[in-house]
């Protein structure tokens, strides 16, 4: 028997993780990143870009989950969604899901990671791409966002790569003034801000640059397998009450079934949504202190 090809992270210079292919399905360098796409022996299909994995077929509803239903949810009314990269289409897919949502606008600035998911990844995003409440655009999302107008949006889900290459710019001031200004009155902002065991300062200068735009600051945890190093951060900001109180686990559970997606995850439950804003201190130390006054 031959030995296994394998496909090494390279998200961290001195520690990763690896995957045994069982067949490369797609390798293709856009004018943005490097797209690799793989099957690999135990987590289904994978998509990989510049190096570090974004989501495989095996775990990706627990990011994909979390990343959308935690702030609708959190939110409670939600009609106008705006989603920032995830080209892969899955938050697009668990947005649509909420029956009170009328329009998800998904910006993704590679038209190749949309291709690549439609052809070898479709159980991703299922009919998302043909949805009648979605809007699906190529384009730069700080553009969109920099030329959207005032409180357009209820909420911004960012789904984006680390704060290197093509996803720096979604990090920046501009970027969450912006944000601020097309959010309605009780908006919320979430993006992914790393696994902080091993990337502390994503988390804490993201939720710094947002707390200048913000008056609330905080983040949840989800712990997805394939996302090495402990919990997975997400950061949330909000304009308005939504983030002013923990939302009562009843609240979050009457507001799912409302929505439509009681009893339909795989990962995210009222339970789980209200248990994953209680911070391990070495992760809650790099937020910053509310203030009292």
């Amino acid at each position: 028997m031959s030995e296994p090809t394998w496909i090494n992270e390279t998200l961290y210079p001195g520690w990763g993780q690896r995957f045994a292919v069982k067949k490369e399905l797609a390798r293709v360098t856009s004018d943005f990143q490097e797209i690799v796409v793989f099957e690999s022996e135990h987590h289904g299909r994978v998509l990989v870009l510049d190096g570090a994995i974004q989501i495989t077929e095996g775990d990706e509803f627990v990011y994909q989950e979390m990343l959308a239903h935690v702030p609708l949810l959190t939110h409670g009314a939600a009609r106008n969604v705006l989603i920032i990269g995830a080209g892969d289409g899955g938050v697009l897919r668990r947005v649509l899901e909420h029956k009170g949502v009328e329009r998800a606008v998904m910006v993704e600035i590679d038209g190749e990671v949309i291709r690549l998911a439609k052809e070898f990844l479709p159980a991703i995003a299922g009919d998302a791409w043909t949805h009648p409440r979605a809007e699906v655009i190529v384009g730069d999302g700080i553009d969109y966002v920099r030329k959207a107008p005032d409180a357009s949006f209820d909420v911004i889900i960012v789904d984006s790569t680390d704060p290197i290459g093509v996803g720096d710019v979604l990090f920046t001031d501009e970027f969450y003034e912006n944000c601020a200004r097309i959010l309605t009155a009780n908006g919320l902002v979430v993006n992914q801000c790393g696994v902080p065991f091993m990337q502390s300062e994503e988390l804490q200068q993201t939720s710094l640059r947002r707390a200048r735009f913000f008056p609330r600051v905080s983040a949840y945890v989800a712990a997805v397998p394939t996302y090495v190093g402990g919990f997975m951060t997400l950061g949330i900001a909000g304009k308005g009450e939504a983030l002013a109180a923990p939302v009562p686990v009843a609240v979050i559970a009457a507001r799912a079934e409302e929505a439509g997606i009681g009893g339909h995850t795989g990962y995210w439950t009222p339970e789980v949504h209200a248990g994953s804003f209680n911070l391990p201190p070495y992760i809650a130390r790099h937020l910053p202190k509310p203030d009292l006054g």
